[in-house]
């Protein structure tokens, strides 16, 4: 008996062999599947069963995968997959003909996809279903469909294989369906609220200084290297000088650097800028927002997300240097120099990096080391150190601080806004200093002179937000990485 056992490789071979044979079979008797162009479909699964007592007893036209065949003789029960779920199917030979249902039994496979005219019954079990009076094959499925109750058990070939992964799994129909939604809902509100949607150049001539690395291609008509984009943020303010008083892009940003639970080389935002706005402003905006679309996307503002039950109707606001003294017990606002935060660092065993070593730098070491993960339920961290923030503005009372916050749920952070700097000397200053700290570590980093021409025209205060799209999705669908929200996320090239 082990010689004849085909191992599971072999054993799909011989599967999409033999669909390969009905295939030549059919065409051979002139009902090659690949020829028809439409058929009409009248309705669809859901709908017919939400509006049973419209549909009862009338004549629909439907169409979708083949799911299951149960073969019984002289009629049978097969269920097909449409664009709003399942629905069950009565298939008898006799009101199907002779031929169309012997060719049913032999020539059709699941993973099939087939068009149906019937009436609308309900079975004794209670089941809504469709008996076919007419029966015909739209598409032959080549390759046959993962097992039923496994499905695709490889999480690798769940990506690489979503179109599988979305026939077989309702739970993904679901999280993408809730993706467009999301989207969609985060449209409505801010053009709801008087902002103008814009696209900006995805390419750019220059590599700009900020922190993360981009990717780079070449334009051969002019001859010169490119980058793709690493935010939309400067070109969305030059709007703002522009005279546009409220802007927002929603789209692709492309990083080139590692990938984890929640990060992909490209991924999808958010940034939106509201002239005279400052960032508390901006914080009442975000919460605002997300309870909205909490509300109509999942019917509730509290979601369930990594274990924890989370409520976006209540946010907690704390200043970054209290919230590293309510989680370290280290108050910096008691510490007065870069020494003395150095030396407190070394006793808490807090990592110094080369060039990272001042009060500020080390005030966000310590924020990352005894706070990030400890925010489980929506909370806004503002008034960060000058250092890590290149675009924000400063604030009047504290000018080692700016007008800056970002907003964590389960330890991740969800969004970044400003204050934006808007003083185009203290930006050069910020852009310059950061432009010479990457070209120290051998990185190419050029200051973007069209903004700062821009900023010299004079930009108005500003409030800036940015947010990451695919982390609000992974929210509110309950996927606890970012490739579960990604139709198509960046893998590595199988050989």
């Amino acid at each position: 008996m082990d010689e004849i056992n085909l191992n599971a490789e072999e054993q799909l071979a011989e599967q999409a062999r033999i669909r390969r044979e009905k295939l030549k079979k059919l065409t051979a008797e002139g009902a090659n599947p690949y020829l028809k162009t439409k058929y009409a479909v009248t309705a669809r699964s859901q709908t017919i069963k939400d509006g049973f007592e419209q549909y009862e007893g009338k004549e629909v036209s439907v169409a979708g995968r083949l799911m299951s065949r149960r073969i019984m003789g002289k009629a049978s029960f097969s269920h097909i997959s449409d664009g709003e779920g399942q629905l069950q199917l009565y298939i008898t030979r006799q009101d199907v003909g002779e031929d169309v249902y012997a060719s049913y039994k032999k020539d059709y496979d699941i993973g099939d996809i087939v068009g149906v005219r019937g009436t609308v019954f309900k079975t004794q079990t209670g089941e809504v279903s469709v008996h076919a009076t007419h029966l015909e094959m739209l598409t032959k499925s080549l390759l046959p469909l993962p097992e039923k109750h496994n499905g695709l058990v490889n999480v690798d070939m769940k990506y690489r294989l979503r179109h599988v992964d979305l026939i077989m799994n309702e739970d993904v129909r679901t999280t993408f369906y809730r993706r467009a939604k999301i989207i969609s809902e985060i449209r409505s509100y801010l053009n709801e609220k008087g902002f103008l949607e814009a696209d900006t150049p995805i390419l750019l001539p220059i590599e700009i200084g900020a922190d993360a690395r981009p990717f780079k291609t070449h334009h051969n008509a002019l001859d010169i290297d490119m980058y793709l984009r690493i935010e939309t943020e400067l070109y969305l303010k030059r709007l703002i000088v522009g005279g546009y008083e409220k802007v927002y892009e929603l789209g692709r940003i492309f990083r080139n650097e590692g990938m984890d639970s929640s990060h992909n080389p490209e991924f999808t935002t958010v940034e939106i800028y509201q002239a005279y706005a400052d960032y508390f402003e901006v914080m009442d905006f975000v919460e605002e927002m997300y309870r909205r679309i909490a509300k109509n996307v999942c019917g509730t503002e509290i979601v369930p997300f990594r274990g924890h039950e989370i409520d976006l109707g209540k946010w907690e606001r704390l200043t970054m240097t209290e919230a590293v003294k309510k989680y370290s017990g280290v108050d910096f606002a008691q510490i007065e120099t870069d020494e003395e935060a150095r030396e407190i660092a070394r006793e808490k065993g807090v990592e110094i990096e080369k060039g990272k070593d001042t009060k500020g730098h080390l005030l966000a070491a310590f924020f990352d080391e005894f706070v990030e993960d400890k925010l489980i339920q929506p909370t806004f961290i503002y008034d960060y150190p000058v250092e890590i923030s290149p675009l924000a503005k400063r604030k009047p009372s504290d000018p080692a601080m700016t007008e800056r916050f970002e907003y964590f749920i389960t330890g991740m952070e969800m969004g970044n806004a400003f204050s934006e700097l808007n003083d185009p000397i203290d930006q050069r200053e910020r852009m310059t200093a950061q432009a010479q700290k990457k070209r120290a570590l051998g990185m190419n980093a050029e200051v973007d002179e069209d903004f700062l021409n821009a900023l010299e025209y004079g930009m108005p205060p500003t409030g800036g937000l940015g947010f990451g799209v695919d982390r609000l999705v992974m929210l509110l669908t309950n996927n606890d990485s970012i490739r579960d929200v990604l139709l198509f996320p960046t893998m590595k090239p199988k050989k």
